[in-house]
């Protein structure tokens, strides 16, 4: 099979050349679990195997042979690593970690490791070199490799949270790191995991070599009761160990489309989390990192929520919720609706395309985001296996009885309780999450809405002052032709190429409209064209006006909000959103257009002196 780089295919589904053009480009991913909790080395053989299938879906580097990455999240085996490691015997948490290559500099990381944990009221066991098989690896994979260990530790401190402990841990660490060491490569570390419920044993390799890599996943001793697995197609960023999957507690196949707005939101939240962690939120910030990949955002923020204390399917639904208005499934489940509703003022959506597979030791499963374009297939058997998978056939049931099987819908999810040996389907997760607090009755208690108000009939302006003012504000018959009369004839929005040489709105000299300044991020090869009319099924232009309130922790407060069915108003609806109770401010619109084209004459003026400074001194401006 041909292979081409990620950083010539940097897209899921960019088409490949005719020679690869009935291949599947997308991350592959997957998990496997046991409804009964019994531990086998049989289902990390079968994970390992479906990760193998799974080769056709993934990336590689330049060299061929050295992966976007493969990995595998599964239960911490206990009584394996007890056998061939005594520090473990007592251990309660267990951290992967990819240490530096440097010995030095990885004998300042330990300690600092250890320093931090004492600091906590944790007690640091030991040290376990991971076996590992560097030769495997392609060459550009070992030229970077770390050196992977393994930390074990115990605690003293009782009930204590110990997950949240172990996330502050890891925090503090890393802010140590930085302030002790910069960016010092001697001293780069990166955990993997660091946790009491979960491992991670992954890299920048192919599927089939994963297991020849490290050599605890070849022990028979090595037995678990769930595995989720990820074979990862480098979309945004290029190929590196930390950035392979899975993450932390989840596998993502997909892209973040509304990234830049998740991430600002998120910086946003980082003031309420005194609220939840108290004097601990400190150890907490940042919670996102803007230079990490959209899959280990979406698991930071994931696991931030998880560690406050809410349930990962909880969790997930809040974060990556399905459309959930026109939706006949949820006639009848109004406490489903009145949580979403709720959700929709306290977090903004992930939105993909995203099919998350996810493990925090509790529960593990699959969702797929409010548009469904990842492919998620299940299937049960008799003895109580659960498997699911990107592809159906790569794991090995022959000796197996099928009693069900089915494949997520958008929005849907599929999981796994491993405390109750449950098997939840969509409706009953979601209403299981609905179940957690009442919703309806807050929104009851606290929401304001404003209704719908009819529009002025009468005119307003003479044909003449229409015209002046159209042409003012950048109108051309084009849009009039074109855009306008389209969208009032059909009630939708006109479909364009997205190929545009006329000059920008910034640079040219012919009047513009106030949105032409402005443009769109958006994923040009996953989406279709985005239409809320004509997409009304998975979109909405509901917002909601007031005071955010952490997700981390749902209370009745957070739905004191105004709900909007969309964000164009007329005067008499601008009007009423001053009468629902919260302290609104009246801006000049006449001082705010002055100020924003003040500063961008400003901005042009300083690009302009730039240039002409450039040029004098011999430079060429393109």
């Amino acid at each position: 099979m041909t292979q081409f780089s990620s950083s010539v295919w940097p897209h899921c589904d960019t088409p490949a050349p005719a020679a690869v053009a009935g291949e599947k480009d997308a991350c592959g991913v997957g998990f496997l679990a046991q409804l009964q909790g019994q531990t086998s080395h049989w289902l990390l053989q079968q994970a390992l195997r479906g990760l193998g299938c799974m080769e056709h879906r993934g990336g590689c580097g330049g060299d061929s042979d050295s992966g976007d990455g493969a990995g595998v999240l599964c239960q911490i085996p206990w009584a394996f690593l007890r056998e061939v490691w005594p520090e473990a015997e007592a251990a309660k948490g267990l951290g992967m970690m990819f240490m530096p290559t440097d010995a030095v500099g990885r004998e300042d990381v330990r300690r600092l490791c250890d320093e931090e944990a004492k600091a906590l009221g944790l007690r640091s066991l030991g040290w376990r070199v991971v076996p590992v098989d560097a030769s495997v690896l392609g060459p550009l994979a070992r030229a970077t490799a770390p050196v992977i260990e393994q930390w074990a530790l115990d605690t003293n401190a009782g009930d204590v949270d110990f997950e949240g402990l172990l996330l502050r841990l890891r925090r503090r660490i890393g802010a140590r790191i930085r302030a002790a060491f910069g960016g010092d490569p001697a001293h780069e570390l990166y955990v993997a995991s660091l946790s009491s419920r979960t491992v991670v044993y992954k890299g920048m390799v192919r599927s089939e070599v994963l297991a020849q890599y490290y050599a605890d996943l070849r022990d028979p001793r090595f037995a678990v009761s769930f595995a989720v697995y990820h074979r990862r197609f480098s979309t945004n960023t290029l190929p590196r160990w930390p950035l392979a999957q899975p993450m932390r507690l989840l596998g993502h196949n997909g892209e973040i489309n509304t990234l830049l707005g998740n991430l600002n939101w998120a910086k946003a939240s980082e003031a309420s989390l005194e609220n939840v962690w108290g004097d601990a939120a400190d150890d907490l910030i940042p919670v996102v990192n803007p230079a990490f990949s959209d899959s280990a955002n979406l698991d930071a923020t994931l696991e931030l929520m998880v560690r406050s204390g809410r349930s990962i399917t909880d969790s997930l639904i809040t974060l990556v919720p399905e459309a959930f208005r026109n939706q006949p499934d949820l006639d009848s489940r109004p406490d489903v609706t009145a949580m979403y509703e709720f959700n929709a003022g306290i977090q903004e959506p992930w939105d993909g395309p995203a099919l998350l597979v996810f493990a925090d030791g509790k529960r593990v499963g699959a969702t797929l985001d409010r548009n469904g374009l990842r492919p998620a297939r299940w299937c049960t058997t008799a003895d109580g296996f659960v498997i699911m998978g990107s592809e159906t056939g790569v794991v090995d049931l022959s000796d197996k009885t099928v009693v069900q099987k089915g494949r997520l819908g958008p929005g849907q999810m599929l999981a796994v309780d491993l405390e109750s040996g449950q098997l939840l389907d969509n409706w009953s997760v979601k209403e299981d999450a609905a179940s957690r607090f009442p919703y309806k009755q807050w929104l009851q208690q606290h929401r304001r809405s404003v209704a719908p108000q009819p529009w002025t009939q009468t005119r307003q302006v003479g044909e003449l002052d229409l015209l002046r003012l159209q042409t003012a504000m950048g109108f051309t018959a084009e849009d009039f032709d074109l855009i306008i009369e389209d969208m009032a004839a059909l009630g939708k929005e006109p479909t364009y190429c997205m190929g545009d040489d006329i000059p920008l709105a910034v640079l040219s000299d012919k009047p513009h409209l106030l949105y032409d300044y402005f443009k769109q991020r958006f994923a040009q090869v996953t989406n279709p064209p985005i239409d809320p009319l004509r997409e009304k099924l998975v979109m909405s232009l509901e917002m909601h006006l007031g005071e955010r309130r952490p997700a981390l922790k749902p209370q009745p407060e957070a739905a004191a909000v105004i709900h909007l069915d969309t964000p164009v108003l007329n005067e008499a609806e601008l009007t009423a959103i001053g009468q629902q109770g919260l302290p609104v401010t009246t801006l000049s619109t006449q001082v705010a257009v002055e100020a924003c084209t003040g500063g961008l004459k400003a901005s042009l003026d300083a690009l302009c002196q730039a240039a002409e400074q450039a040029v004098r001194g011999g430079a060429q401006v393109l």
